[in-house]
């Protein structure tokens, strides 16, 4: 009898390997442009508001809100059958970036917008860490 099919992970690469080391850590980092002070995410070689080639990895607050979501009800992979129902949302961090992400320990039915949320770390592989939120 074949196992369960597992998940795909993530696959850093030059621009993104500092942010999934700190996820590895239980650190939730983002890039700060040096020039202008803007963060984002994803991870990326200039600043979108700039075009600064300068920054910084800095540790976010792991705040965020729900700024939207949607329930799955059905998987449309064979690795997330057991999980289903399951919340994927994009959260607005307090450092102002949004992430998609899932959210966790929370009936779906309670699920709303502006919700505040925190991060925590799935540790999804002995490489890979995965941001996730729960409410705060």
């Amino acid at each position: 009898m074949r196992g369960r099919p597992s998940k795909p992970l993530p696959i850093p690469d030059h621009d993104t390997k500092p942010y999934w080391d700190g996820c590895l850590r239980g650190e939730l980092l983002l890039q700060k442009c040096s020039e202008c002070g803007a963060y984002r995410h994803p991870p990326s070689p200039i600043c979108s508001v700039c075009l600064s080639a300068s920054s910084e990895w800095v540790q976010a607050s792991g705040d965020a809100t729900v700024y939207t979501f949607v329930v799955v009800q059905r998987a449309f992979h064979p690795a997330w059958e057991g999980e289903v129902p399951y919340i994927v949302c994009i959260v607005e961090l307090a450092e102002g970036p949004h992430i998609m992400t899932n959210l966790t320990d929370v009936d779906p039915d309670k699920v709303h917008v502006g919700m505040p949320v925190h991060v925590w770390f799935d540790q999804a592989s002995d490489e890979i860490s995965l941001p996730k939120f729960r409410p705060r």
